[in-house]
């Protein structure tokens, strides 16, 4: 089974921060991890792997840093990476991204499963993974909770939906994308970490995988940030202080009178 794992290096919520001018996330200058929802996916094709046998490839689109991320993928025990890294794919959206990494995906060849994590932590739309799904034009399966089976050339999942559970049935090759539900990420072993260690991580431009110029980065991105900045506050409260069985009483009768007002009650 040979399985690709998109994953992304985000920084850490905590410093999470945005140019205002171009509207876009600065990179630079902060630490960066493995997005935590990536983590799932990489565990999920690590058990398929020890089970059906085969080879995990992981992708990643950054500057060259991400190629931290990619490593970190491979201590827990997947065997390849590469990273799609380019001047051109700077500003890329969801929709440039997912075209971007579906063309990787592509050059890279015959494969059974392309799994990601539900969303980044930075971007938090979700978007990328069904996106690859419609540039690959591959089945698809968001919120995938469980993998049931994989026999004669299909894949039976349970996903999450509102109501519930859903399980389907699709052809291979497929698209995933995973909930923490699904399995409980390993940590990077020291055998892994020395393999990583050694591992020559190829980078691929635009050039390399035959994208578009006109979709990708900036110029291939349909949505824009017009506006950033931070929302104020301007409800303004009033604190009851209730000490005693009378104060409790003003209390109330301020609630009451208030809700009369705005014509509440």
């Amino acid at each position: 089974m040979r399985i690709i794992v998109p994953i992304k290096q985000v920084p850490e919520t905590s410093n999470v921060k945005m140019d205002p001018v171009t509207g876009t996330m600065i990179r630079e200058g902060i630490e960066n991890i493995v997005n935590p929802l990536d983590l799932y996916a990489i565990e999920t094709a690590i058990r398929l792997k020890e089970k059906y046998g085969g080879k995990i490839i992981v992708i990643s689109m950054g500057p060259e840093k991400a190629i931290e991320a990619i490593k970190e993928a491979i201590a827990m025990g997947c065997d390849d990476g590469i990273l799609l890294s380019d001047k051109k794919f700077a500003g890329s959206d969801t929709f440039a991204t997912s075209y971007v990494v579906a063309k990787a995906i592509k050059e890279l060849g015959d494969f059974d499963l392309v799994i990601c994590g539900e969303r980044a932590t930075d971007g938090d739309t979700g978007q990328v993974g069904p996106g690859i799904a419609s540039f690959l034009d591959l089945p698809l399966s968001t919120f995938t909770s469980e993998i049931v089976s994989i026999e004669n050339g299909k894949i039976r999942v349970k996903r999450l939906v509102e109501e519930g559970y859903e399980e389907i049935e699709m052809m291979l090759p497929a698209v995933l994308t995973v909930v923490k539900e699904i399995s409980d990420p390993r940590l990077p072993t020291l055998r892994g970490k020395l393999k990583a260690k050694k591992v020559e991580i190829p980078v691929w431009d635009a050039q390399k995988i035959n994208a578009e110029e006109d979709k990708i980065g900036l110029k291939g991105s349909p949505t824009r940030v017009v506006k950033i900045f931070t929302p104020k506050v301007t409800r303004e409260g009033e604190k009851v202080i209730v000490k005693d069985e009378k104060t409790l009483h003003q209390a109330v009768d301020k609630i009451m009178d208030y809700l009369i007002k705005k014509e509440l009650i």
